[in-house]
């Protein structure tokens, strides 16, 4: 009976569904989360009768043929990398990007992250770090002694410090974009790592073609509709809902069978 394989591959397929939607959903607060969606391909085809194939000896040929599939597969998880809104924060070391390119960030282990969170703080020794305390990159530390912060949208980051009459540049952000940022790893803690998908990063600085521009006293939201994931969410459950009847369908074919009298 192959409806019951055939089903359980739905139902299989309708779960991780439903798994990425709830991963969108319980990310809604989360600062710079991308949204993901399931991606479905059908599975291979058994060719009980060929189309095209000769069904005569005058050269008739079968115009249709038969072929039953065997299911479906989950082909990937695609992430939209569509920016979120902004919302105002007034922290000075809240910083969001609009337009293309991410934070760089340096972890413990040497390696260089990308995020799109720039929800920032200083650690004891002035440096610019995200909430793991991990250093943004170009490494930029404020003075202790400073009393304001300004950061342009081109990522100059300038100091007020007692006694000068003008700020003091402290140092300059720089952004890396990806030729395929949806090929991006995400790590969890709200980075990412390159892979062999996205291709080599490119830097550059906030507002040159082909880097968006750094917002001062903002963050970016998370790019997850609510009423489009709960939308998402009922038709995956129905769908799980419809493969579960056609397991029990062909469940009562096979005991109807099975009570046959000879």
């Amino acid at each position: 009976m192959r409806a019951l394989r055939i089903a359980a591959t739905g139902m299989a397929a309708q779960q991780m569904n439903v798994e990425v939607i709830s991963n969108n959903i319980a990310n809604m607060n989360t600062v710079g989360f991308k949204r993901q969606r399931a991606e479905f391909q059908d599975l291979l085809y058994q060719n009980i009768e060929r189309p095209g194939a000769q069904s005569s000896d005058t050269g008739t040929v079968v115009p249709t043929g038969i072929q039953l599939g065997s299911g479906v597969k989950t082909g990937s998880v695609y992430r939209i990398t569509q920016q979120g809104s902004l919302t105002q924060t007034g922290n000075k070391l809240d910083l969001a990007i609009d337009g293309k390119g991410f934070f760089q960030v340096l972890l413990p282990t040497g390696e260089t992250a990308y995020s799109r969170a720039g929800n920032f703080s200083v650690n004891d020794q002035g440096q610019i770090v995200t909430v793991d305390g991990y250093a943004v990159q170009p490494q930029i530390t404020i003075p202790q002694n400073a009393t304001d912060i300004t950061i342009s949208k081109s990522g100059q980051v300038q100091a007020t410090i007692p006694g000068q009459t003008t700020p003091q540049l402290v140092g300059t952000l720089q952004l890396a974009t990806f030729y395929n940022e949806a090929g991006l790893e995400a790590v969890g803690g709200n980075l990412f790592m390159q892979s062999g998908a996205s291709g080599q990063p490119v830097t550059g600085t906030p507002g040159q073609i082909g880097f968006g521009q750094v917002q001062q006293g903002f963050t970016e939201a998370s790019n997850v509709d609510a009423v489009s994931e709960v939308t998402s969410l009922i038709v995956a459950q129905r769908a799980y809902e419809m493969n579960s009847k056609v397991v029990n369908a062909a469940d009562q074919m096979l005991s109807a069978t099975a009570q046959l009298k000879s």
